[in-house]
């Protein structure tokens, strides 16, 4: 998970699609209980949508449930990314070693000024919104590497979207939402920050409840969290790997596209891809 010329370790995450490498790790362990499935997949075909057919890159820990059922539907995972990127940034001011820290994880994840200027599609950033802060620490360090790299930022700022998971509530024009009240989102193109709703059980199990497979990491975390072995860690994997079962099911493909065909614009690319 190192590229040679790295100075940050990404932490390991088991590869669920080709699962070779879990041995007996999640054997002996219940059925998982996939109560919120079928919402998922709703979810996130309203976010596929929203992507206009490029890779989505899932922020931090929150939607490794989304990323692994989407990994059981999608053949072609290399649309599918995975930033792991835990930050505070709302409260302090980074350091120049934390700044660069960040750069390299995004460097290894895809995500450089150089990439982005030369991209055929957008990167969707998507990740659980509460207030929109980790969003608006990778905007900023976007846009200050775009600029300091010389590459056109009017050209990079066309080729990343944000998506917002959020709890749903009210759609009176009075509810409060993060987008409005943040002013780094002016700076993009209409369009460029979108939000999905979500279950409020559901968005309160990811966001707040669930064991993840990996522990958090970002910049300035002093080293990769060690691989889980506990029996929490456990069974947080024989969850994720049952979802990536459930997406290889049939009519989890064809309720993907069910869910997705309802969506304005029409998602002319993914559906394309996944009716393969």
């Amino acid at each position: 998970m190192r590229n040679d010329d790295s100075g940050v370790t990404l932490p390991l995450r088991w590869d669920l699609v080709t699962p070779d490498q879990l041995g007996s790790l999640p054997a002996g362990l219940p059925e998982p209980d996939l109560w919120f499935a079928d919402e998922l997949v709703d979810c996130a075909a309203r976010m596929l949508a929203r992507s206009d057919g490029g890779p989505v890159c899932f922020v931090g820990r929150s939607l490794d449930s989304m990323f692994d059922l989407l990994s059981g539907v999608v053949t072609d995972t290399g649309r599918l990314w995975r930033l792991p990127f835990t930050t505070i940034f709302r409260f302090w001011t980074p350091s120049g070693a934390w700044r660069e820290e960040a750069r390299d994880i995004l460097t290894q994840c895809g995500l450089t000024p150089f990439r982005l200027a030369r991209a055929g599609d957008p990167v969707s950033l998507v990740d659980v919104v509460s207030s929109g802060g980790t969003f608006e620490c990778l905007y900023t360090l976007l846009r200050d590497w775009v600029r300091e790299e010389r590459e056109p930022w009017d050209v990079v700022r066309r080729k990343i979207r944000f998506i917002g998971i959020v709890s749903r509530g009210s759609t009176s024009p009075k509810t409060h939402r993060w987008q409005q009240h943040a002013d780094w989102t002016s700076d993009l193109p209409a369009g460029a920050v979108s939000n999905v709703s979500m279950d409020p059980p559901l968005y309160r199990y990811l966001a707040d409840r669930q064991t993840k497979v990996t522990r958090t990491f970002g910049p300035g975390a002093g080293g990769p969290p060690p691989i889980r072995h506990d029996d929490d860690g456990r069974r947080a994997l024989a969850e994720a790997v049952a979802l990536v079962a459930y997406g290889r099911r049939p009519e989890t493909r064809a309720r993907l596209i069910r869910v997705l065909s309802a969506q304005k614009p029409y998602p002319k690319a993914w559906l394309s891809l996944l009716r393969r």
